[in-house]
C-alpha cells in the first residue's frame, strides 16, 4: 500500500486545498505504480502547531514562514 505523510503548517488549508493535495499525491503513486494503487493509496495530512517546526536549530514560526 502507497503511503504518504505530510506534514503542514497548522491552519494554511481549506477543505478544498486539503484535498486537492491528497488527490494530487494519489495522483502522483497512481502515475508512478498504476491504476491499481489508487484505492489503497494512504495519504495522512498532519497539522503542525506554530512554533512546531524548526530548520537548523531556528525555530519556525507563523511570522518567519510569512504567515503571521
Amino acid at each position: 500500500m502507497p503511503y504518504a505523510n505530510l506534514k503542514v503548517p497548522a491552519g494554511t488549508l481549506t477543505d478544498a486545498s486539503r484535498k486537492k493535495l491528497q488527490d494530487a499525491v494519489t495522483d502522483a503513486f497512481a502515475d508512478v505504480y498504476g491504476e491499481r494503487a489508487r484505492p489503497n493509496t494512504l495519504v495522512i495530512l498532519e497539522e503542525v502547531a506554530d512554533g512546531g517546526w524548526s530548520l537548523g536549530g531556528t525555530v519556525l514560526t507563523a511570522e518567519i514562514l510569512g504567515r503571521g
